[in-house]
């Protein structure tokens, strides 16, 4: 089989698995409990919360909050922000469904809420973020790379418009599509929150986390005992997380090296796609992530020519897994594409672990798929 859908989940590193086995097996202690066994696993964790921290390169004074997973850790950090109705909320219009729903939710529910809009190279439009920050904002939710097209927003960028405009905002980062694929720097870019998930990176799935940095205000959203500082009750999942941090050793150590056999894959996929007999757009430019590359066959159902590659043992996306039964595609037609191409659209998101072969059978099989629907 030829997986091309690593931005939906990724196969998880056989180091992972191990670990997983061997501390769900030997440290199945609950974390919380009052006995040495429980003390040892909490010291683990913290050890944990540090590691990351100093990934991002932030400050010891910095937390970590485990979840279970993006969209918890995106939840958290959204409704754990809602202090003040009177204040306004600006959230990118290209945000995964994890945030964009809790933005619409807020609005629903009498928030000011306001959305930034996307450049046609998937962008957020950073006048338009200048335009909408004034003194009244106190949250702001840009990715930073996005799940459908791949395209990279500046951080730092986005960091000095709300310094000039609304130097006291929460800045929160959905960071799922980057962590561990492109550097990411919490204190350079002075961002509050940030979310992460194990199984985008060769981890597991129910496995997630939420920076925050020193003296940013959070309240919980859930209620039971004070696991987490109080922020995340519930039993502490340490065999995934103790993965999770096996996926993060793998994948940070390997992080560059990974980037670029990413990249050689896109242009070599880029540049085969030009001898497939159809025009072939390109959602995703240069200065998007390799790992990311959304592609429209105009006059073609993207759905189609996904079920025609999967009897073909070949997986590729048509969006974010997460929004697989709606009609449309929000963030391609918030950066201009028409009903027509949108239909036709497909995403490809590769692994370090993909091949120039496995492309070469991908583009064959396009291929086919045009001679049979013109015979």
């Amino acid at each position: 089989m030829i997986y091309f859908d690593n931005a939906a989940t990724t196969e998880p590193y056989s180091e992972v698995i191990e670990n997983f086995y061997k501390n769900s097996k030997e440290q199945y202690f609950n974390a919380s409990a009052g006995y040495l066994p429980s003390f040892n696993l909490f010291n683990n964790l913290n050890s944990f919360r540090k590691q990351i921290i100093k990934l991002l390169n932030g400050n010891e004074s910095d937390n970590i909050i485990f979840t279970s997973g993006a969209t918890e850790s995106d939840n958290l950090a959204v409704f754990g922000s809602c202090f003040n109705k009177q204040k306004k909320y600006l959230f990118s219009i290209g945000e995964h469904p994890a945030v964009y729903n809790c933005a619409v939710n807020l609005r629903e529910r009498g928030y000011n809420v306001e959305f930034i809009n996307l450049q046609k190279n998937g962008q957020i439009d950073y006048d338009d973020l200048q335009n909408k920050c004034d003194s009244d904002t106190c949250f702001v939710s840009i990715m930073s790379v996005n799940n459908e097209t791949g395209a990279i927003n500046d951080l730092k960028k986005i960091r000095n418009i709300l310094d000039q405009k609304s130097p006291d905002a929460v800045f929160h980062v959905d960071a799922v599509q980057s962590f561990c694929k492109i550097k990411l720097d919490v204190t350079n870019c002075k961002i509050n929150l940030l979310s992460v998930s194990a199984h985008k990176i060769h981890g597991l799935k129910g496995v997630g986390a939420l920076y925050i940095s020193k003296g940013t205000k959070l309240k919980n959203i859930n209620y039971g005992g004070e696991q987490e500082f109080g922020l995340r009750s519930g039993t502490i999942n340490y065999p995934g997380i103790s993965s999770f941090m096996e996926a993060i050793k793998v994948s940070s150590l390997n992080q560059c090296e990974n980037y670029r056999k990413v990249l050689e894959l896109k242009n070599y996929l880029l540049n085969k796609l030009k001898n497939v007999g159809k025009t072939v757009k390109v959602v995703s430019d240069e200065n998007c992530s390799p790992y990311i590359i959304s592609l429209i066959f105009e006059g073609n159902r993207g759905e189609t020519i996904m079920r025609y590659l999967e009897s073909r043992n070949i997986l590729v996306g048509t969006g974010s897994a997460c929004s697989t039964n709606k009609i449309g595609n929000r963030v391609l037609h918030s950066i201009g594409y028409s009903k027509g191409e949108i239909l036709g659209a497909i995403r490809v998101s590769f692994c370090a672990n993909n091949t120039k072969n496995e492309i070469d059978i991908f583009v064959e099989n396009i291929k086919k798929y045009f001679e049979e629907v013109n015979t």
